[in-house]
């Protein structure tokens, strides 16, 4: 069992992001935590109130009703805000305030857990199960040569074979199925009634019971010479085959958690380290720290993100990324803990490791993902919550009624044990959970990490979906195509005053400013306070002056006359290069600067125009012109200026009609606004830090993880390479998640209003029922993990 706090990735920008999100609308705005909830019931007490979150699993759960009243359990423990329950991970994830002594309020919950009937396990007990093919199969062996003795007078009678085991054997065999196999159900049908509730174990257990009780009846009644029709058989092949149903549906459990299992098989037990001394030792990975020099031998997985300091390779990251093809990683470059090295020997410095690395984020994503609710998994709570107790009383009027048209005791007993065994609420537990541990997994191996079912059972409705334009539908790696200078400056001085302006910020084109100013040999000037104006620019002092590198709106604000006293022939380039669709911005110089209370100062002279490109990525036009032929509407979000944003429009094959230019970075989230107005359903695709507000604000955000880690951890879904294909195939999976969903909640309702119906009326017999309740849960189970078989 783990305890952790809520942690916001920036102390600033997180905060920042919320309040944009719900300033634009968002309603259901979540944590941006890779551990949040999918969902933010209203009646919560304030988002800065310090909580904490645990993991428990929980074994002994048989159906939905376990897991509704192991929820009603947790939620009743003091400081519990929140408790959602797993049938398929067997696992709760609960929500509690942080207080002074956080190991009472677990040791509570284990408590509660017990208390309720259940067993306390640690949460991953269920990925640590034998998992050999015919691990705990002994009990339902057992049960089915216990019964080949019952049964083989009915599978003899076809070939005019008349056998009958003696009325004491059939007791025999039949008392030891009953009360010794299936004394499971008896402890888990009196932990429910004790409860006040009733599962899948009381509606066996009192099945079963009512039709061994018959047969001992009959047979201490039988008038002497007479030997009476007994129904041990039905029974105990009840028993049997529902064991059969419970061990089958385990194993296909194990199925749909083979995408966790293979991520934790990706984190190698040792790692090769060296000392200063130049001794190479072998330690365990735990044991290694932010800083440690390694050593990497050809084909061992790299044991922690790190960074190369020597060698080159070229690392398989497919279990990572999806990404096929191996990756060339040279010095200076970054690897990630999981991936396997290629030919090449690496020494690599660590930079993270533990909760830390990426690959325990890309675990915790998932498993956050599959622990999650889907909202569609409210109606089947609901239903679970008066299911078993409908089934009693649909039982009791089954016998009631066949006894009023005299069929006798027996028949009316039969049939009404029939109803009890045919219902079956572990196949609407598992509907939804099996097929979004499916559909997550298949995700993950895709290279797609859902972080909630919310996000997954949403994005399939998306009708729009809007781009940001730098760095997801072109490379992100802007390049100065040309300096145009003016008023008598040289052209070498000005690059080295824009790299001077630059040199604080993280922004691409800074970085591409540098790099031209580093590939010509220029070194910036010295600047004195320096600072970033949000969605403008750059400002510093040079020499006592105040210079500005920016956005041309921002010189037009900055500039009283910016037709009469600018340069004609710096104008004249800013308006060629943007038509050809280049990013333009303004090196300024203030004639007057102004107090430092805002922006708006005048007497600006332009002394160069700056044009930048950035091209396309390769598959993007493919890519948008596949998802407009499936009906969606797209749209290009740039804080370009306008002729500059449809020129590089044009280019990636979007209309002016899908672009939304000169918008700034905290606009953004407003723009998202306005295209959800009327009812449509947005995704926003983006990798920067100001497109948090937009990821937020959405319907379902989706991050390049390329980008940043506030875009990362402010989107839904996390597509972990940057191409833009994956946005399609999260559709995909997601579209098709939801089918499986939809379907397993269609066949377990359809399964149980017609099997009742057909066993009150006397058309099922207790075996084919306790067949047909096993085969349900085992062909839910099946129907979801069709997913993994999705290319």
């Amino acid at each position: 069992m783990g305890t952790r706090p809520h942690k916001g990735l920036m102390a600033t920008g997180l905060p920042q992001v919320k309040a944009w999100a719900h300033r634009w609308g968002k309603v259901d705005t979540r944590d941006m935590s890779p551990f949040n909830p999918p969902a933010v019931p209203a009646d919560r007490p304030p988002e800065d109130a310090q909580i904490c979150r645990l993991d428990v699993g929980v074994g002994g759960m048989t159906c939905a009703s376990c897991v509704m009243r192991v929820e009603r359990a947790l939620r009743k423990v003091p400081g519990v805000r929140e408790a959602s329950v797993n049938l398929a991970t067997e696992a709760a994830r609960v929500e509690f305030e942080h207080g002074p002594d956080d190991a009472r309020t677990g040791a509570m919950l284990r408590r509660a857990i017990r208390d309720a009937g259940y067993e306390p396990r640690e949460p991953q007990a269920a990925l640590d199960e034998d998992l050999a093919p015919w691990a705990g199969f002994a009990p339902v062996a057992v049960g089915l040569v216990a019964c080949a003795p019952l049964v083989a007078p009915m599978l003899l009678l076809p070939f005019g074979l008349h056998w009958m085991p003696a009325l004491w054997v059939q007791w025999l065999l039949a008392t030891a199925v009953q009360f010794v196999l299936g004394a499971r159900f008896y402890q888990a049908g009196w932990h429910a009634l004790r409860a006040g509730t009733g599962n899948m174990d009381l509606l066996v257990a009192v099945g079963t019971s009512a039709g061994y009780a018959l047969s001992v009846w009959l047979w201490l009644n039988a008038h002497a010479g007479h030997e009476p029709h007994l129904y041990f058989e039905a029974s105990a092949v009840v028993v049997a085959l529902v064991l059969l149903g419970k061990w089958l549906e385990t194993r296909a459990k194990r199925q749909t958690t083979a995408a966790i299992r293979a991520l934790h098989a990706l984190r190698p037990q040792t790692a090769h380290l060296l000392r200063a001394s130049g001794e190479r030792v072998e330690v365990p990975v735990s044991e290694l720290l932010a800083g440690d020099t390694l050593v990497i031998q050809p084909g061992e997985r790299v044991p922690a993100d790190a960074e190369i300091v020597k060698g080159h390779s070229e690392l398989d990251e497919s279990m990572l990324t999806g990404e096929a093809l191996p990756v060339l990683r040279t010095p200076g470059g970054r690897v990630t803990g999981g991936s396997i090295n290629g030919s090449g020997q690496l020494v690599v410095r660590v930079r993270a490791t533990g909760a830390q690395s990426v690959l325990a984020q890309i675990i915790q994503l998932v498993e956050d993902a599959q622990a999650s609710k889907a909202p569609i998994q409210r109606v089947v709570d609901r239903v679970s919550a008066v299911f078993v107790p409908a089934v009693m009383a649909v039982a009791l009027v089954t016998l009631v009624v066949w006894l009023s048209l005299g069929v006798g005791v027996e028949t009316a007993l039969i049939r009404a044990v029939a109803v009890l065994v045919i219902a079956c609420p572990c196949a609407l537990g598992l509907a939804t959970p099996v097929a979004i541990m499916a559909g997550t997994g298949v995700a993950a191996r895709r290279g797609i990490l859902i972080k909630d079912a919310q996000a997954l059972e949403l994005a399939h409705r998306v009708d729009t979906i809007a781009f940001d334009k730098t760095g997801t539908l072109t490379e992100g790696r802007p390049r100065l195509l040309a300096l145009v200078g003016g008023g008598g400056f040289d052209d070498k001085r000005l690059l080295a005053l824009a790299a001077g302006l630059q040199q604080g910020s993280s922004h691409p084109l800074a970085r591409s400013v540098l790099e031209a100013a580093a590939a010509q040999g220029v070194a910036p000037v010295g600047v004195e306070e320096f600072g970033v104006v949000s969605g403008r620019g750059t400002r510093a002092r040079v020499d006592g002056r105040e210079w500005r590198l920016g956005s041309l709106a921002w010189a037009r604000e900055a500039c009283a006359g910016w037709d009469k006293d600018q340069d004609p022939t710096l104008l004249l380039a800013a308006r060629t290069q943007q038509a050809s669709g280049a990013t333009v911005s303004a090196l300024m110089e203030m004639e007057q600067t102004d107090s430092g209370a805002g922006d708006s100062a005048s007497g600006a002279r332009i002394r160069a125009v700056l044009a930048f490109g950035d091209e396309p990525k390769p598959e993007a036009s493919q890519v948008l012109t596949d998802l407009r032929a499936r009906g969606l509407r797209l749209v290009m979000i740039s804080g370009d200026n306008r002729d500059a944003a449809h020129a590089k429009a044009r280019r990636l094959g979007l209309r002016d009609d899908e672009v939304m230019a000169e918008v700034l970075p905290g606009d953004k989230a407003q723009a998202v606004a306005r295209l959800r107005e009327g009812g449509h359903v947005v995704a926003m695709v983006g990798d920067g830090v100001n497109d948090a507000p937009a990821l937020a604000a959405a319907d379902v955000g989706l991050a390049m993880a390329s980008g940043t880690d506030v875009a990362m951890h402010a989107a839904g879904i996390t597509l972990m390479r940057g191409d833009l294909r994956l946005v399609a195939d999260a559709l995909d999976i997601s579209r098709l998640t939801t089918r499986k969903i939809r379907q397993n909640l269609f066949w377990a309702f359809a399964y149980n209003v017609a099997g009742i119906a057909a066993a009150a009326l006397g058309w099922l017999s207790p075996m084919i029922a306790g067949a047909a309740m096993a085969l349900s849960s085992i062909s839910v189970m099946g129907n979801a993990l069709l997913l993994r078989r999705w290319r």
